[in-house]
């Protein structure tokens, strides 16, 4: 593809939608040519701001002409707009989850393979500083992660449960730290304001790896909880890890750094002697990681046009959209089994 600017796209201008627009609107090589969405005067408000017309319908700016799109409807819609836009050529930036089935969205990566344009999912915390700097310790080798993502309810994004909603930034996570897809799902779930759940927890124990360790997960989802809360836990053989996305804090504990520390503590506590008065706070070198200043959906947006430029593979392909389709879905329906409705 040439080096003149690609003509972007929005598809659905409501709460996540409008930065979608905004981030094309603001970056070097691309142009906001168009939004697309079922209320005329939300569209009208965006293109008045940002630039770039209001459509009625997905046709009309096929007329036009697009290169890359941004699809951030309503989940259940995701399939039909894919289709669509992949058919004629449209490379696709899909609001996460990729579909709100396993079904839709094995069919929406089949679309896109046949099509042979970018597709990438908008797994967006892949790109968060906290993960960024978490990504730059290497592989850690987790043994064991916890997980939690909590918040008020919003009222936003009703269509699916709290597991399609939220908890499926986690379970991208879960892959890009591990890898590979859990052998047992424990879960279970509570559903308050309809017959979705609005609070959801599971513990997912992955295959053994080369030397024999299996990696357990245990991760929380609530959509109705009285705080904000977005953390994550890792603990290998060598490092401990604690992040936290909302302060933006990344706390690190390195066995190596440790090493003198933690031989004396082991010496003592053989030896009977009582170590009830000693903190071990004061005893053991944390490091704090440094979080960059950047904002995580453009750094995807960069990533997505770099595809669509270079034709290379997006780093969140149909791929690994459809695999964490694939173990919401099996979640949910493990926790149904015994899930309780306070409807």
């Amino acid at each position: 593809m040439s080096d003149t600017n690609l003509r972007c796209a929005v598809i659905g201008v409501g709460r996540m939608g409008r930065h979608h627009a905004r981030v094309y609107a603001q970056m070097d090589g691309a142009d906001l040519v168009g939004v697309v969405d079922h209320d005329p005067h939300r569209a009208a408000d965006i293109v008045e701001e940002w630039g770039g017309q209001a459509f009625g319908a997905i046709d009309d700016l096929l007329a036009a002409g697009v290169d890359a799109v941004t699809i951030a409807t309503p989940t259940i819609h995701h399939r039909a707009a894919a289709e669509q836009l992949l058919a004629a050529g449209v490379a696709c930036l899909i609001e996460k989850p990729l579909a709100p089935t396993a079904e839709d969205a094995a069919a929406i990566a089949s679309a896109a393979k046949a099509a042979g344009v970018a597709l990438q999912v908008g797994h967006v915390v892949r790109y968060d500083p906290v993960m960024q700097a978490i990504k730059s310790l290497g592989d850690l080798h987790p043994r064991h992660l916890e997980l939690h993502r909590i918040s008020p309810m919003t009222f936003r994004s009703v269509d699916v449960g709290v597991v399609l909603d939220m908890m499926i930034h986690d379970l991208d996570l879960l892959t890009m730290l591990v890898g590979g897809v859990p052998d047992d799902v424990q879960a279970s779930a509570v559903a308050v304001l309809g017959e979705a759940e609005d609070v959801a927890n599971v513990r997912m124990t992955y295959p053994p790896d080369a030397d024999g360790h299996c990696c357990v997960a245990n991760v929380t989802a609530s959509r109705l909880a009285m705080k904000t809360e977005r953390t994550l836990r890792i603990i290998s053989e060598d490092v401990y890890v604690s992040a936290d996305f909302v302060d933006r804090k990344i706390k690190v504990i390195r066995k190596a750094a440790n090493a003198e520390q933690l031989a004396d503590l082991r010496t003592r506590l053989a030896a009977g002697e009582d170590l009830s008065n000693v903190n071990y706070l004061e005893l053991v070198q944390f490091e704090d990681l440094e979080v960059a200043d950047a904002e995580p959906l453009r750094l995807q947006a960069e990533d997505f046009l770099r595809s669509v430029r270079t034709g290379e593979r997006p780093p969140v392909d149909a791929e690994a959209g459809s695999l964490a389709v694939t173990l919401a879905e099996r979640i949910v329906q493990q926790a149904r089994g015994g899930q309780l409705s306070l409807a």
